[in-house]
């Protein structure tokens, strides 16, 4: 039997939370899930992540976190994330930055599956490489296992295909995240790496992006700063199952999955 694989899109506030609460055991039994891993950095009020609500993601079934560029917008992350080895921070933050860019988690049967959490750099923070990274990583991953997520939390599309066209045939997926907007360019690359630019988010989507739509216009319109908050209607959960060769550690298919959780 193949290794099936659930990565749940960017979690967005007390909403995102509520529906991987109502949504995800349903979800685990109907794709047969070995291992649920969720981009969570804007699972505290929108933005960041708290030691908090990593445990109620942890208590809704996600056996791993990973986030971005908003992991440090919360005090407590920085300290929490250093005792916490599966709340992950993106792998090519300069050394000596708290917390983990990578684990190696195991399956209910046993089963090794590594996670590797990077950042782009174009309209983002001035990081390492991640492309340099993810070598050096992959490398020292695949002496425990070949099979290999990787959350590429990154802006730009083109950015995201050229790593994922760099990585095809050295690991088992790339998805991507941070827009919140679920792509619809899912696929198994030629290596037998599953990719889709961007797995979208678990949150409000009568928003923009996961915030107030009237803050997020009145920001555009003024150009001045202004509070968001979170948005709470229409709430979808969007996220991408995969299966995977457990021997060869290729991807078998990737479907996408998004899912209604209510008004």
């Amino acid at each position: 039997m193949p290794v099936k694989l659930l990565f749940i899109g960017d979690v967005v506030g007390k909403p995102g939370r509520q529906a991987l609460s109502a949504e995800l055991h349903r979800l685990v039994d109907r794709y047969r899930v070995d291992l649920v891993i969720a981009n969570g950095e804007n699972a505290a009020g929108g933005f960041g992540i708290t030691e908090e609500t990593a445990k109620d993601l942890f208590l809704c079934g996600i056996h791993l976190i990973t986030t971005g560029n908003h992991v440090w917008d919360k005090k407590e992350a920085a300290s929490f994330i250093s005792r916490e080895e599966k709340l992950l921070r993106p792998a090519n933050y300069p050394e000596g930055t708290p917390g983990h860019g990578s684990a190696v988690v195991r399956t209910a049967g046993g089963l090794k599956v590594a996670v590797l959490n990077l950042e782009g750099r174009i309209f983002m923070n001035n990081l390492d490489c991640p492309f340099r990274i993810a070598d050096r990583e992959i490398k020292r991953l695949k002496e425990e296992t070949s099979i290999i997520l990787v959350d590429f939390h990154a802006e730009a599309t083109s950015e995201k295909a050229a790593l994922g066209c760099y990585l095809d045939g050295r690991v088992t997926a790339l998805v991507g995240t941070h827009t919140h907007v679920q792509t619809a360019d899912e696929r198994i690359l030629p290596g037998g790496m599953a990719y889709v630019t961007d797995v979208g988010m678990c949150g409000a989507f009568d928003s923009v992006i996961g915030v107030r739509k009237e803050e997020a216009i009145e920001r555009f319109l003024t150009q001045m700063p202004t509070k968001f908050e979170v948005a709470k209607k229409n709430i979808r959960l969007n996220a991408v199952a995969i299966a995977v060769d457990e021997i060869s550690g290729k991807a078998l298919s990737i479907e996408r999955i998004s899912v209604s959780c209510g008004n």
